[in-house]
């Protein structure tokens, strides 16, 4: 049952699997929700959405595959059976509830005959409401408001229908970050000590020795907590990266305000033997990228900031710079990078289904072992992960 709907959601790249769908099958036996396409949407997004940023893809999945189905007889006649489902629906069912479904000529009659069934059920009740809504209000307000079976009741309920608000799209994972979002999965990088003047008031310890001063105040203090993890960050920056400026920036802003311990330099395509950190003074102020990775200790971890596109000779070859000559190759300073530093990381604000497409950024992801992730949220959370391991 449901198979089709199943089948949408994976269209939509709802990450869900067969477990999940039986789990919802098992609900609707228990009938957990009846003959509600409202409370029908809430179930089945508890029992198929383990994540939150999926929320959005649901809700796209939902009103896509439910669109005009206000009743009970639209949602049966969707439940389409195959074999696969139809073994594992037997199994969740006792052998009197088999026997039963075989007496009334398979799962397809047991179907139908719970539809007429509800038909008749919500005939009635609409007959009841009809009799009450006219003693309430007088004939010309006539019967019930909304269709029958408690689907879209209420004052145009379903007018609106809650999957349609899709209020959880800002949470989607494959949106651009926005400043306050980009600082959220920064925080995935955090190891936290107590460093500095005990100037912070330490509340538990300030009760405790109050108490055991008879009542009389006795301040406690300690050192701040912060962020001791060590990050340096290298930007690319003009040319095609000039479409990913608001972007980057927003990125630069919340690196400035999440991390104690950064160091942030700019670069043009690729890394060679200089980069600076004002664009004012780039070709009077340069600072050798030798001296970076002497300075800096192997703790810190590195990000890369840039689309990766550019010729692949760039990469490979020496003179390959389109500003200066570059005696060395930059793919011989990526790798002087990663054997420096065990924490290194680039982030690609282009869209990942079209990294393929380029072969300088196939050969950049190639150098960094793998290790590049787009400029979204999920993106960023990962390769904020792996530089917290």
């Amino acid at each position: 049952m449901l198979i089709n709907f199943f089948l949408t959601l994976r269209r939509y790249k709802v990450p869900v699997t067969l477990r999940e769908l039986m789990d919802l099958l098992a609900a609707l036996k228990e009938r957990v929700v009846y003959a509600n396409l409202d409370e029908f949407y809430l179930l089945s997004r508890t029992c198929l959405v383990k994540d939150e940023t999926n929320y959005d893809k649901f809700d796209r999945a939902f009103g896509s595959y439910f669109k005009g189905l206000d009743d009970i007889k639209g949602l049966l006649e969707s439940l389409v059976l195959d074999d696969l489902l139809r073994r594992e629906i037997e199994k969740l069912l006792s052998e009197s509830d088999l026997q039963e479904i075989r007496d009334l000529g398979g799962l397809e009659a047991f179907i139908e005959a719970v539809r007429k069934q509800r038909e008749e059920e919500e005939r009635r009740q609409a007959e009841e409401r009809a009799q009450q809504e006219n003693q309430r209000k007088g004939d010309r307000d006539g019967p019930g408001q909304e269709g029958p079976g408690g689907l879209g009741q209420g004052k145009k309920r379903k007018a609106r229908r809650v999957w349609n608000q899709r209020q959880y799209k800002n949470l989607d994972d494959s949106v651009e970050l926005g400043t306050r979002n980009i600082k959220m999965a920064l925080r995935r990088l955090r190891k936290f000590a107590r460093t500095g003047a005990p100037d912070e008031l330490d509340m538990d310890t300030t009760i405790k020795a109050t108490a055991d001063n008879g009542g009389l105040l006795d301040l406690k203090m300690r050192p701040e907590r912060r962020n001791t993890v060590k990050v340096l960050t290298f930007f690319d920056i003009g040319g095609s990266m000039d479409a990913h400026v608001k972007i980057c920036e927003e990125l630069f802003s919340a690196t400035k305000t999440e991390f104690k311990h950064l160091g942030s330099y700019y670069f043009h395509n690729f890394i060679y033997e200089s980069v600076w950190r004002d664009n004012r003074r780039r070709m009077n102020e340069r600072i050798s990228t030798w001296d970076i990775l002497n300075k800096f200790a192997a703790d810190y971890r590195i990000v890369f900031v840039g689309d990766a596109t550019m010729a692949p000779y760039e990469i490979t070859h020496s003179g390959g710079s389109v500003e200066h000559w570059n005696d060395e190759p930059g793919a011989l300073w990526i790798r002087r990078f990663i054997d420096r530093y065990d924490k290194i990381v680039w982030i690609n604000p282009t869209p990942q289904e079209t990294w393929e497409y380029s072969s300088s950024v196939g050969m950049t992801q190639k150098l960094m072992d793998g290790h590049m992730y787009p400029l979204t949220i999920r993106g960023l959370e990962e390769g904020m992960n792996f530089l917290s391991r």
